[in-house]
């Protein structure tokens, strides 16, 4: 495990362990509910739909060069918002396409 890959790990363990926390208090669509409840959680709520966007194009992108289905992946990012893009990024670590000799 290369230390990108650990690092990666760490931050999808501790985000997608505070996550299920965070349901568990307020439910899956509470989160969503919460995102409407002023202009500053709407702003906060829309900057992760789109950063989550841009993450799921350029996830087809790499997928399509690595021979992967991207499907299961933008899935997993409409569902779970970044838990999916950190998931797809962890794992592709593990089977990283040689770089390149300059």
């Amino acid at each position: 495990m290369n230390l990108r890959q650990l690092l990666l790990g760490a931050v999808l363990l501790a985000f997608t362990t505070f996550s299920l926390l965070v349901v568990g208090e307020v439910g899956y669509f509470g989160l969503w509910q919460a995102g409407f409840a002023s202009n500053a959680s709407l702003q906060i709520l829309l900057d992760l739909c789109i950063a989550c966007g841009l993450g799921g194009l350029w996830l087809i992108g790499d997928a399509k060069q690595r021979g992967v289905s991207a499907w299961p992946w933008l899935i997993a990012v409409l569902a779970l918002g970044s838990i999916g893009l950190l998931a797809y990024l962890f794992l592709r670590e593990r089977s990283a396409l040689p770089r390149p000799a300059h």
